[in-house]
């Protein structure tokens, strides 16, 4: 079978077909409603003006009755009587001219029915072509000239919407129905035609149209004929055709009738619950973002339509309603129900959309320029206090924000929303910013430092959000990073704002951010930040940490090189510019641009970001001292791979010429002093740069404070100065550039820039490390290795190395005896959360001592049912003691997630369980998180990445995870990172050659899912595979010589 062109279909109709078969292929049955609507037109071609259908009624056109042929259609055929020139007598001849047509008639319908047998059966709806999955380019890459009659006559088949008509306002009417999770709806839609069109198409998506209307916006307003309506899924898009064309800088509406589920899934408007005194209650909330709104009601679902909406939510009067904007009116029915009428929204995109109809309660505040802000969550949770700490801290940093970006907080409301149940840790619906409990609901008595900080730093960036994003909207998702990258640098931002000395931007921004993404975006699978974006799949694959954490490292790296205030003015004019609109990344260099003219300066960031933006990667600067010339460095740069022979493989790597404009910032250092920086920009892959102070004894170090987004390596003469002084006297060089130090010798012995024991001999200087920063980008490299060797015969030669240098520290630092978080709010962050990493490491790394006390703390716990663990290391002391100790423990910790009513401690409680060395105990929470409603959705994929973790559970998982892949990519699939997230959770420490193959196996079985996410753990397990190959022999080697050199 093989589908016929719609184009060429209607042209051979044309061409050959006479009315009387045209008409009888209009009514067969094995023509889809789009051919044969394609049919209906051509017979009307074939006759001229002079003939014409009845229209379908707009009242009656229902999806139902679209899908059979009505009866109209034939009933409203005349047919012109024949005349001839002269009378035929012959009654012979009569008769043989007769059979002669019959026959003809009876030969032209047989050729059409088996023409009809190639075509599409699309009984019903129209079921789309199976896309062409040998390219990643659009549509039109498949066949130009097919596709450009196609986006003429079919807009619909193209995967975005054609841009003939812009919406301007919404009046979308709800009504919800708890009690059976469904919702009718209607929306009425004013939009202008910007080029004239015969189609209306939109954006639906598992939604049951009842009824559309279409009408003249005018003096005399009027319902336009429709020609016909048609889902189209392949899309999820809904067509209406008219008989008559929209004419371009003409006004019109819509009015669409349409109801759905409320499903129980985590996209479009869901369902959660939770338990309040031993009852079940039920809430529904939206997610839109990115493409969702269309579950909800039909819209043009794409950034650029922005227009304002009016809002009304009808349901039972036992809950309450939100949306983005306030209640306006409240009319409440006789019935006991009650509709809110929500005041009109700003310009926004429709993905920006939000409402919810809960029973939750409130707290709230009101900031200096009287906006108000509430924050809704359980009422247990509201009484006990557990939202307190978000609503102050809102409060601020609405006003932190306006100050910085010198424009207003525009709406007159803002609420923070706790849900139990949310795809995301949070959402920035403007107005409604709706949040995962755990990452909003505070218990100070029992919540961690570092759960607090992550707390603050996703409130930090959603409040970010309603500037970057709800106010200014990238116009397209290949510039997904313009919202999400500057929500994430800012979360460093606004938090040293509220805890100054807690010093993020420059530190924890280094081991948490730039770290953390360098090691994605030195895969060979990595992309550009800024990617063409065609399908809907590939909208998703846009959202991952190369768009937050890149984007955030790119625009910090942008603003050291401007400077500060020139970066805030270029920032506070875009925004002022664009407010209420669309911004595309040009937008923003010419604003830099701009900016640092107005300071004498001619720098062409456009061009310079460009390089970063539109590669993807990062590179490697070497510098090495030039011998036969004083003072003079060479200074290289190349593409940074953990692969380097991955080039020879991937025909696209080889043929691309990767280049930067790199800002290196340098100085020289000695055992005593160390020079300020200074700036050199290097574009070319090699030059030459005379450095006054480099001197014999001296050293050089790059990327001052790590404000660039690459790695350096040197001549190994000045990795052995730099080691040197780090064993000498480590604080001439800044806490940056040691955390820097340690990450940059890892990663490239790693990739085979150096050899393997100049990184273990860099952290031979830790027990003289007094700063938690070194500490943490040590011990996150220290991890990687670990998971590489934790099964080897001879890992106790690493752990015991690693012990080493942790001992000293650990005994000095000793266990935290503080009950309160109260002294990190005022500044012992550092102090308290070097502690914490020293703990953690001689944990999980077999320190006796650390183990006999989390089996005490464990101990004292159950025996006296008071938990006098300190909140700071309760999740090591749990999970050390559920691996130490037997089942009646891990039944204990079970009991108590159940019972607590902590938001955070049931978190903590839950990751202890995966700590087992019991695989049945593991089996059985992993069937337990699937199979059963006690875990939360969105803790589902923490417990098996978590089970991962542990050697004892890495098989398990690795097994669990293929057997039940259809149901997890069924429930999580469409959910922005939720699958990413798991694949590489589960298959980061895989490193054996069979499970490799396991591996690929997997992927060859399941073609075409999460394929971004699965490319990349093959070659991460690649990688893993190679290093045992090439270095685990020399790594081992010089650990077992060490001792005794």
């Amino acid at each position: 079978m093989y589908a016929i062109h719609n184009s060429v279909f209607n042209a051979c109709c044309q061409k050959l077909l006479p009315e009387t078969l045209l008409l009888q292929l209009i009514v067969h049955r094995r023509f889809c409603p789009e051919r044969r609507f394609l049919l209906s037109m051509t017979l009307e071609n074939k006759r001229g003006k002079g003939l014409s259908f009845t229209a379908m009624g707009t009242e009656d056109d229902s999806p139902r009755n679209g899908r059979r042929l009505s009866d109209q259609w034939a009933d409203s055929v005349a047919v012109r009587p024949r005349t001839t020139e002269r009378r035929i007598t012959v009654h012979k001849r009569m008769v043989l001219g007769f059979a002669v047509s019959v026959l003809t008639l009876i030969l032209l319908t047989v050729i059409a029915v088996l023409l009809s047998f190639k075509f599409e059966d699309c009984s019903g709806e129209i079921t789309p072509r199976a896309p062409n999955t040998s390219t990643t380019k659009s549509n039109q890459s498949r066949d130009p000239q097919v596709n450009q009659r196609d986006e003429e006559v079919q807009p619909w088949r193209q995967s975005r919407l054609p841009g003939s008509l812009r919406p301007r306002h919404y009046d979308l009417r709800l009504s919800v129905y708890m009690d059976n999770f469904t919702f009718s709806g209607e929306v009425h839609i004013e939009f202008e035609c910007v080029n004239s069109s015969k189609f209306i198409v939109l954006h639906v998506d598992g939604l049951h149209v009842e009824k559309v209307a279409v009408y003249w916006d005018s003096k005399k307003p009027g319902a336009l004929r429709l020609h016909r309506q048609f889902h189209y899924p392949s899309n999820q898009l809904y067509v209406i055709a008219l008989y008559r064309e929209l004419k371009p800088l003409r006004t019109y509406k819509m009015n669409i009738t349409f109801e759905a589920q409320i499903e129980n899934e985590l996209l479009g408007f869901f369902r959660s619950a939770y338990v309040l005194h031993g009852e079940r209650r039920f809430l529904a909330v939206t997610q839109f973002s990115p493409t969702h709104a269309r579950k909800a009601f039909p819209c043009f679902d794409e950034p650029i339509y922005k227009a304002t909406f009016k809002v009304s939510l009808k349901h039972e009067s036992a809950y309450v309603s939100l949306s983005n904007m306030p209640v306006e009116m409240s009319v409440l029915d006789e019935d006991g129900w009650v509709t809110n009428y929500f005041s009109r929204t700003p310009r926004m995109s429709t993905y920006y959309l939000a409402w919810a109809v809960c029973n939750f309660t409130y707290k709230e505040t009101f900031t200096k320029s009287g906006v108000l802000i509430r924050l809704y969550a359980r009422p247990n949770a509201i009484s006990r206090g557990s939202g307190d700490y978000a609503l102050n801290i809102t409060k601020k940093l609405l006003q932190f924000y306006e100050d910085y970006f010198k424009v207003k907080y525009s709406l007159p409301k803002l609420d923070l929303l706790a849900v139990p149940k949310h795809p995301y840790a949070a959402m920035e619906n403007w107005g409604l910013s709706v949040f995962v409990e755990q990452k909003v609901l505070l218990d100070p008595k029992v919540s961690s430092f570092s759960y607090l900080m992550e707390l603050t730093m996703v409130v930090v960036h959603e409040i970010c959000h309603q500037w970057f994003g709800d106010l200014v909207t990238p116009a397209w998702w290949e510039d997904v990073w313009l919202k999400e990258g500057f929500a994430h640098f800012f979360e460093y931002m606004g938090t040293d704002f509220l805890f100054p000395k807690w010093n993020m931007e420059k530190q924890r921004f280094l081991t948490d951010v730039l770290h953390e993404v360098m090691l994605l975006d030195g895969l060979a699978s990595s992309h550009p930040i800024s990617q063409e974006v065609y399908q809907a799949a590939d909208i998703d694959r846009v959202f991952d940490w190369i768009a937050y954490k890149k984007g955030a490292a790119l625009i910090r790296m942008l603003a050291n090189v401007l400077g500060q205030p020139v970066f805030q003015r270029a920032l506070n004019d875009y925004l002022r510019t664009h407010m209420y609109g669309n911004a595309g990344r040009d937008d923003l260099w010419n604003k830099f641009s701009e900016a640092m003219q107005k300071e004498g300066k001619h720098i062409n960031i456009k061009e310079v970001m460009d390089g970063w933006t539109l590669q993807m990667g990062y590179p490697v600067v070497t510098i090495s001292r030039n011998e036969s010339l004083d003072h003079s460095v060479t200074i290289s740069q190349e593409h940074f791979l953990y692969h380097a022979d991955a080039k020879r493989a991937d025909m696209k790597l080889f043929n691309t010429s990767f280049q930067w404009q790199i800002p290196l910032t340098l100085s020289v250092g000695n055992s005593t002093h160390v020079s300020s920086e200074s700036v050199i920009w290097v574009s070319d892959r090699s030059e030459l740069h005379r450095i006054s102070l480099l001197g014999e004894g001296t050293w050089l170090l790059g990327n001052i404070n790590q404000t660039g987004y690459f790695r350096v390596n040197y001549d190994l003469q000045n990795w052995k100065l730099l080691l040197e002084q780090l064993m000498r006297n480590p604080e001439i060089i800044s806490v940056g550039n040691r955390a820097g130090l340690i990450d940059d010798v890892f990663n490239l012995a790693r990739a085979g820039y150096l050899p393997q024991n100049i990184p273990m001999e860099i952290i031979c200087y830790l027990p003289q490390e007094r700063e938690f920063l070194p500490w943490h980008a040590a011990s996150r490299c220290l991890y990687q290795l670990d998971k590489l060797l934790d099964r080897t015969d001879e890992y106790s030669v690493f752990s015991d190395y690693v012990l080493k240098q942790v001992a000293s520290v650990y005994h000095r630092l000793g266990w935290p005896t503080s009950f309160s978080n109260s002294s990190i709010m005022h500044g012992a962050y550092q102090t308290q959360e070097l502690q914490r990493e020293v703990i953690m490491l001689a944990c999980s790394f077999g320190n006796k001592h650390c183990h006999r006390q989390a089996v005490s703390l464990i101990s004292d716990w159950i025996s006296s049912n008071k938990n006098r663990i300190p909140p700071n290391v309760r999740d090591i002391v749990y999970c050390t003691g559920v691996s130490l100790m037997d089942e009646d423990v891990w039944e204990f910790i079970w009991m108590k997630f159940h019972s607590t009513t902590a938001i955070s401690e049931k978190k903590v409680l839950l990751e202890a369980l995966t700590c087992s060395d019991n695989t049945f105990l593991l089996n059985r929470l992993l069937n337990l998180s699937l199979g059963t409603d006690l875990v939360p959705d969105q803790d589902v994929i923490d417990i098996i990445i978590h089970v991962g973790r542990n050697p004892h559970g890495r098989p398990l998982a690795w097994r669990y995870f293929r057997e039940k892949w259809e149901i997890l990519n069924a429930r999580y699939g469409e959910a922005l990172f939720m699958n990413s997230k798991l694949i590489s959770g589960v298959t980061e420490f895989l490193n054996t050659e069979s499970e490799l193959s396991e591996l690929k196996e997997f992927i060859q079985d399941n073609e075409g899912e999460a394929s971004s996410a699965l490319a990349r753990a093959v070659e991460i397990v690649e990688a893993n595979v190679r290093w045992h190959c090439h270095y685990r022999q020399q790594f081992f080697q010089w650990l077992r010589k060490r001792p005794s050199s």
